[in-house]
């Protein structure tokens, strides 16, 4: 598990309500509904999907600055919203994936400035995290950290100072 000092952004209602209700993504797109097939991770709730879940799978932005560093990717969320509490402290880590675990045993960290353009990035572990995340932090520069999986790059988590 990844104890962080900073708090995870959590995607907003608004997002959330967006494509569940209006079935359009953050490109204006039709989202696609999907049955899951189990280990899907879901941005929403930060874990795993399991199998026979109802996913969404949409388009996601996480910048609201116009710059080249602007980017859409996909992302999957529970179709329906969920009442089970998720920590804005911790995301669950390791080489071994369950439906508990939301990271696996690489991931990449991406530090921003406030305008939103990338300051420092590297490849982290559950073991070395911690520290990648300390030595970003302590640069007046970074506003946040992105945490993108490391296989396909999609957009795991925001971590704000």
């Amino acid at each position: 598990m990844l104890k962080l000092s900073h708090h995870i952004q959590m995607l907003s209602s608004s997002y959330l309500n967006q494509v569940r209700r209006n079935s359009v993504d953050d490109l204006g797109q039709a989202v696609e509904r999907i049955t899951a097939q189990g280990g899907e991770p879901c941005r929403d709730v930060l874990r795993r999907a399991r199998a026979g879940e109802e996913l969404i799978l949409a388009s996601y932005c996480p910048f609201t600055v116009a710059s080249p560093y602007k980017e859409y990717g996909p992302i999957f969320v529970l179709a329906n919203a969920s009442d089970e509490e998720v920590a804005s402290d911790h995301i669950s880590c390791s080489a071994h994936i369950d439906d508990r675990t939301y990271l696996q045993a690489q991931f990449v960290l991406r530090a921003y400035s406030v305008q939103e353009r990338i300051v420092d990035a590297c490849v982290s572990s559950p073991e070395k995290a911690e520290g990648d995340l300390e030595r970003f932090f302590s640069r007046t520069e970074v506003a946040f950290v992105l945490v993108r999986f490391a296989a396909y790059g999609c957009y795991a988590a925001r971590i704000n100072r």
